[in-house]
């Protein structure tokens, strides 16, 4: 495999930013029928951080991934990025108002949502080649990041002939190949085997450690984010809110069976059950 120092990258990787939520609630609807998704959020993400969000199922940690990434806009309070810029000063952005190359976001749904019509590594070419990435290059980063996935040799494949962790691993390939200063992971290793899943955290994170993006990752699985988070954000059942935070003050690399991980992850589980009976699932 490639070494990370080797690893070919696409021209012009965007700054990591950091991204703030102040006071976020999200309502759907009105009335008597109207659903609160969120309530209250206050997070903020430092730039080159990995923070993780957990919760329990329809707590609304997609939806505030949907606001991060500006396919939605909050009720009440306020979604802002600040990316350092040139001269060393901090340009506040509106999420909801578009992207620039200098602020780009990428996102990996539960859904691998691939182009049924493109083989598997024009799918991953794909915004290379709309940033106008030259071919060779193109081909170079696709066919690194496919292996780094374990997809190496899937590259002529269509969509339609990969089991379904195949194709997320591509969509996988495909996000990391847009070289965004953000990332967005919405349960990206849920339908994984669990060897496949350690490894593909390794390469996840050798990345993020080479390219320096902000990464906001949700999961169920809470020792997976133990095992990739700087820190751990637990929400409560719905309407979603802060309930605590946790500073995963761990070396790296590590082991998701490591005595430490299992510790810390025995503590958010913990909370996180008190939160479920509390607020009654």
């Amino acid at each position: 495999m490639t070494s990370v120092a080797e690893a070919p990258a696409a021209p012009g990787t965007a700054p990591a930013p950091s991204v703030a939520l102040s006071g976020v609630s999200k309502r759907y609807g009105d009335g008597d029928a109207a659903v609160v998704a969120l309530q209250d959020i206050s997070v903020t993400v430092g730039a080159g951080q990995f923070v993780c969000l957990v919760g329990a199922s329809g707590c609304g940690k997609t939806t505030l991934l949907n606001l991060v990434a500006g396919l939605d806009r909050p009720t009440v309070g306020s979604v802002e990025m600040t990316r350092p810029g040139a001269t060393g000063n901090s340009t506040t952005l509106d999420p909801s108002a578009g992207r620039t190359r200098e602020t780009e976001t990428a996102m990996l749904f539960q859904d691998s949502a691939l182009f049924p019509w493109l083989t598997v590594a024009a799918n991953v070419e794909l915004p290379l080649r709309l940033r106008g990435v030259d071919k060779s290059t193109r081909r170079a980063v696709a066919e690194d990041l496919l292996e780094r996935v374990h997809l190496a040799g899937s590259g002529r494949l269509r969509p339609h002939e990969l089991s379904g962790g195949m194709r997320q691993r591509a969509a996988l390939a495909r996000a990391l190949a847009q070289d965004a200063g953000l990332l967005l992971l919405d349960e990206p290793f849920g339908a994984l085997d669990a060897i496949t899943r350690d490894l593909l955290h390794d390469e996840l994170e050798s990345l993020w450690i080479d390219r320096g993006f902000t990464a906001l990752f949700v999961t169920h699985n809470v020792r997976e984010a133990a095992r990739l988070g700087d820190r751990i954000v637990l929400l409560t059942s719905r309407p979603g809110r802060v309930a605590s935070t946790f500073d995963v003050d761990l070396p790296r690399p590590r082991r998701i069976d490591s005595p430490d991980i299992a510790g810390l992850a025995a503590r958010v589980t913990d909370q996180l059950r008190a939160e479920v009976g509390r607020h009654g699932g």
